[in-house]
């Protein structure tokens, strides 16, 4: 794994496939060893005597006066400590100096992290990185690889200086607050191989006399008021029972402390915890800084601190995107307690998890409910200011630790003034198992004079006593995961679904008030178990129903197993059928052609059944072999009232393809798949000139086409000029006029 931003080569870094970067430059033999973490090699210092050992990196590398650099390794050794130098050359390639690390406080067989940062000086042009240890005995072994020379790599975002945040050149950006003192130590703390946002260096607080000791950063970058700020520091405590804290302090422009937010560890033993706080800069804010303590600390308790950072909220504690996320960082990810959480109705409490790591779905603390009784119990947020007349996403992770939970998402709409507009519910959903975090997610649209927003968790034990963890609770404006248009018009219903998992694939339904179930047509057929390529899935429904509720499940499917994997549901719609003396004739496979007509008549419906009647000599009654009862026969009579809508129809019913008949409630007419017989169309009355016509339309019930759809419903003339350069495109894509009509393509 090659460390981002690194002036040494791959084998210089990795000591892979040989030692071939490095170079013995005092009192030991190099040799390869193995058992290393970034790749198996690893260098092997041996001592040749008592006394210094020394190697350097084979090359040197460039260099500017005044600039910062920093290296870092990773070392191991069962019998001597290590340190870390950089040594600053001339461009003649004679030493001028070197800026040496601490050496590490013990001797450690784990990997440990040993680093330094320094000004290259004045008159370098290049510089190299040396490792050394110190033997007591000839013989003696060093080993060290992942080594980095470099830039310093911060914390993206970070406002405080790069020696306030790892304490690699002096610390000195830190200053003693009350009762302590402060030095820098460097314990062989084994990182992971990848962290590069810890060095070996650490800013160490030491208690002078039992009381509250600490220490704070004396940087304070420049702040706005209103914008939310995170901070952060790795923090080693002397005991699990220790008080450890990091704290965010805001001050106006004559640096008068104007408020500030702690976050107290709750520390499961002695190693080291990433503790983060965060607020929002108050009126008047000019600056703010960090500080750390322990409380009720005895005199000569000790803690560490490490990578320290102040910086503007980003998408993440570790990330410079930009923040989307209204729910401040207290309310979402419980690092500093509940946040302005509460229970406004039911026998739940809340409060946060403990200790640090133990129930997390992000960073390291979750909200833990927990009800006495099998009841449901509402935890409500603060309010944030949302954007009304737009598209929002309530997502929370939730872990069913004891019992059995269901959920409800709920976002509550305010005005300006604080009043409720609305609540916005989610289904319910039962939390699957015991053990795993789920991710529940609810789009809710705004109102148009929505102010704020207010989230309700709405919680319900099915058994009692029952515990529930809740994290990452988030709500952002986003596109919806499925959004779905009403085109009266047409009458049809436009679904979009975003955010597709493409390795499952896909089915989608149209349901009904009653529950019944129709998969939907697009343009490869019924959508049962579609395989989709594109994280956007679109289709028109041009065969939605008329002035009833309808809705859409979309279910995902594993590709591997075919057991269904999520699923997401829509809102209910009505497309208004209008005038009730009108019903549609839709072509399901060319909805080009779909038309509306007035209905003069409606069919007046047989069902035809093949039957043998036998009547026995001696017998009363006859015997009757039947068949099947076929599907539904009959006449429909509609009226055609210009010339256009004439041929319309007629060009519709030329294709003899299957058709869609929909009438409007209250016509008492279920929609159904006909096809139409041989047609008659006279004239409603004997002058010549008569526009109207009157058509009689044999119908005979069949089932549902499962073919595909060509084209849609609004292929223009517009769009035939946009889509084709010239005439010779057109000519060279569609094989006949009605080709051209339908958007059917030579070859789709």
């Amino acid at each position: 794994m090659a460390i981002p931003g690194n002036f040494l080569s791959a084998t210089t870094e990795s000591i892979d496939p040989n030692t071939s970067g490095w170079v013995a430059k005092l009192n030991c033999s190099l040799g390869l060893g193995s058992g290393g973490r970034n790749g198996d090699g690893v260098a092997k210092l041996t001592a040749t005597a008592a006394g210094e050992m020394q190697a350097r990196t084979f090359s040197s590398y460039p260099v500017a006066p005044g600039e910062t650099y920093w290296t870092f390794a990773d070392a191991s050794s069962t019998t001597i400590p290590e340190r870390i130098g950089l040594r600053w050359l001339n461009s003649s390639g004679a030493e001028i100096s070197i800026t040496w690390s601490l050496t590490t406080a013990s001797a450690s067989s784990a990997w440990h992290r040993i680093s330094v940062g320094g000004q290259a000086p004045a008159g370098a042009a290049q510089a190299q990185v040396l490792i050394s240890s110190t033997a007591t005995a000839a013989g003696q072994i060093t080993f060290f690889e992942n080594v980095y020379l470099g830039y310093p790599m911060r914390v993206p975002g970070n406002l405080l200086s790069f020696d306030a945040e790892q304490f690699e050149i002096s610390g000195s950006a830190w200053a003693t607050e009350a009762n302590c003192t402060l030095s820098r130590t460097v314990p062989a703390v084994p990182w992971a191989v990848n962290w590069y946002y810890a060095g070996g260096e650490m800013l160490t607080l030491t208690a002078t006399a039992a009381g509250t000791a600490s220490a704070a950063c004396t940087e304070r970058p420049a702040v706005t008021p209103g914008v939310e700020y995170v901070g952060q520091a790795y923090l080693n405590p002397p005991s699990s029972s220790s008080s450890c804290w990091v704290e965010l302090r805001f001050y106006d422009a004559s640096g008068v402390k104007l408020s500030s937010a702690r976050s107290t560890l709750a520390a499961p033993g002695t190693s080291y915890y990433r503790q983060v706080v965060s607020a929002v800069a108050p009126a008047g804010a000019a600056t703010a800084s960090l500080a750390a303590g322990i409380n009720s600390a005895t005199a000569g308790q000790a803690m560490r601190v490490e990578c320290a950072f102040l910086k503007a909220r980003a998408a993440s504690t570790y990330s410079d995107l930009p923040n989307t996320n209204v729910v401040p960082y207290s309310d979402s990810s419980f690092e500093q307690g509940i946040g302005q959480w509460t229970v406004p109705a039911g026998v739940a409490t809340i409060s946060q998890s403990t200790p640090w790591g133990a129930q997390a779905s992000v960073d390291y603390y979750s909200l833990t409910v927990s009800s006495a009784t099998a009841s449901g119990s509402t935890i409500r947020s603060g309010t944030y200011a949302v954007s009304p007349g737009v598209n929002w996403r309530l997502k929370a992770s939730m872990k069913q630790v004891t019992g059995a939970w269901n959920a409800v998402l709920a976002v509550r709409w305010l005005d300006a003034s604080g009043s409720l507009i609305s609540t916005d519910p989610s289904t319910s959903w039962a939390i699957p198992s015991t053990g795993p975090w789920y991710l529940l997610q609810h789009d809710a649209l705004a109102p148009a004079n929505a102010a704020s927003a207010q989230l309700d968790l709405i919680v319900t034990a099915a058994s009692a006593p029952s515990t529930l963890q809740i994290d990452n609770v988030q709500l952002v404006q986003v596109l919806p995961q499925t959004e779905v248009t009403i085109d009266n018009a047409s009458a049809s219903a436009t679904l979009v679904t975003r955010e597709i998992n493409t390795t499952l694939l896909m089915t989608v339904y149209r349901v009904l008030a009653n529950g019944s179930r129709t998969l939907l047509r697009d343009l490869t057929g019924l959508t049962d178990h579609l395989a989709n390529t594109d994280d956007t899935y679109l289709v028109t429904d041009y065969e939605a129903p008329l002035g009833v509720p309808f809705s859409y499940r979309i279910e995902f499917y594993s590709a591997t197993t075919g057991l269904l994997a999520t699923y997401r549901t829509t809102n209910t719609y009505v497309i208004d059928p209008g005038d009730p003396n009108y019903a549609w004739l839709k072509d399901p496979a060319r909805p080009i052609l779909n038309r509306r007509v007035l209905v003069k008549q409606a069919p007046e419906w047989k069902q035809p059944i093949d039957q043998n009647v036998m009547r026995p000599r001696g017998r009363q009654n006859a015997v009757v072999l039947s068949g099947v009862r076929s599907g539904r026969e009959g006449d429909l009579v509609v009226w055609t009232q210009s010339d256009d809508e004439r041929e319309a129809l007629r060009f519709l019913l030329a294709t003899g393809n299957v058709l869609l008949w929909q009438a409007a409630p209250g016509m008492g007419e279920s929609d159904v798949y006909v096809s139409v017989g041989e047609t008659a169309l006279p004239r409603v009355s004997t002058y010549a000139r008569e526009p109207w016509r009157e058509w009689t339309l044999p119908l005979t019930e069949v089932d549902q086409p499962t073919g595909g759809m060509a084209g849609s419903a609004t292929w223009t003339v517009r769009d035939v000029a946009l889509e084709n350069a010239s005439a010779l495109t057109v000519v060279a894509r569609y094989a006949t006029v009605l080709d051209l009509a339908l958007d059917q393509r030579i070859g789709s």
